[in-house]
């Protein structure tokens, strides 16, 4: 049987909303497997703290803001001389019923999810076409796929994500460069604020009948960048246990 562990030696990720959670296992999972990895996240403090027990490099960032943005992928290549692989994660929640969400709380959850995964992708572009190829993976939601209450502007930036993936695939194909995204289902601390007998009912809604691991996610994560997946693309990989069926 092929060995699956992957190998990222002599590769650069760029990880947003690394500071913890999903984005966290993905950079940790992309250091194991040799790469030099930047966790970036607009949360200094823990993110500099991630870096540094995971051993790798921690950047305060915000990703909405285009010269953020280009600043990071110019420290980036400074340092490592290339980038390979960027997974967009970063995310921020503004709930409230349609009715309630201001505008303030409907832009900022659309700059961060679907603007700051555009910024990060079109940024990485002149890197990619210059080596040749490069890897996408962006991180959706089910929200995205069937809405849920509460989350209209989640919904619509993830929904946003699976529309953008699908066409930076396309679009990207020609420079040798893959675009993909998961649809995880993760224990996080999102799931920790769920009251208990909601959980319980979500849980039995699961054909697995319960949350994944960070860890999975960064697994699903880990392979869609890896040299293996190189013929695929364009794809929303549910890493739901089964949610989405």
């Amino acid at each position: 049987m092929a060995n699956l562990t992957f190998d990222y030696i002599a590769r650069t990720i760029v990880v947003t909303g690394a500071a913890r959670g999903v984005g966290r296992a993905v950079a940790e999972r992309f250091r194991e497997a040799g790469g030099e990895v930047f966790c970036v996240d607009a949360d200094a403090d823990a993110v500099t703290e991630t870096a540094k027990e995971i051993g790798a490099t921690g950047v305060a960032a915000d990703i909405s803001d285009t010269a953020r943005v280009e600043e990071l992928y110019e420290r980036v290549v400074t340092e490592t001389g290339r980038v390979d692989v960027v997974v967009n994660n970063a995310g921020i929640l503004r709930d409230g019923m349609l009715w309630k969400l201001t505008d303030d709380e409907w832009e900022a959850v659309l700059a961060v999810h679907a603007g700051g995964t555009f910024r990060m992708t079109r940024a990485a572009v002149p890197h990619f076409r210059r080596q040749g190829g490069g890897r996408i993976v962006n991180v959706t939601s089910y929200s995205g796929l069937r809405g849920n209450l509460g989350q209209a502007n989640y919904a619509a930036a993830k929904a946003g994500i699976i529309g953008f993936t699908k066409t930076a695939a396309k679009e990207l194909a020609r420079f040798g460069v893959t675009v993909n995204a998961i649809s995880p289902n993760a224990e996080t601390r999102m799931i920790d604020s769920i009251p208990p007998e909601r959980r319980r009912d979500i849980e039995e809604a699961i054909p697995l009948r319960r949350f994944g691991a960070p860890s999975e996610m960064a697994a699903a994560v880990a392979f869609l960048a890896s040299d293996e997946a190189a013929y695929i693309t364009g794809v929303v990989l549910p890493v739901d246990g089964g949610i989405a069926i």
